[in-house]
């Protein structure tokens, strides 16, 4: 098992069915457009060839942070869930952020996620404050 960088159109292709079921309202042209964007750098977890998870990674520098990888689109696909490669792709990002002179690793999570909160607080991640948008 092992996480790399999906860099080629055709690895991106492969991860819009998994990203789908985070993103279902989102078809496949958005999710490879914002995928192909160029600080956007998506991993995917692979279990003997298969592509089981992936997680969406941009840096930032923020006047609310210091330099920091801002976690999106953590997903496992959903007929394998709960066998480690969630886990195993935060410990990723987590260590490729290090390597890359982040101090952080960020994310933001929908307020009725409580499993997900108690999931990174678990990994001794701190929730600080709320993320608070408007529509337009």
């Amino acid at each position: 098992m092992d996480v790399r960088l999906l860099s080629t159109d055709a690895d991106r292709e492969a991860a819009v069915p998994i990203m789908q079921q985070l993103w279902s309202d989102a078809d496949a042209e958005e999710i490879l457009e914002w995928t192909g964007e160029d600080d956007y750098r998506l991993f995917g977890r692979f279990d003997d060839g298969e592509l089981v998870g992936v997680a969406g990674v941009l840096v930032r520098d923020v006047l609310h942070h210091a330099r920091h990888a801002w976690l999106y689109d953590l997903v496992v696909a959903e007929s394998r869930r709960g066998e480690g490669h969630g886990s195993a792709l935060v410990s990723f990002v987590e260590s490729w952020a290090d390597e890359h002179d982040c101090e952080h690793v960020a994310l933001a999570s929908p307020l009725e996620k409580t499993d997900v909160h108690r999931y990174y607080e678990d990994r001794g991640y701190e929730r600080w404050g709320y993320v608070i948008e408007k529509s337009l």
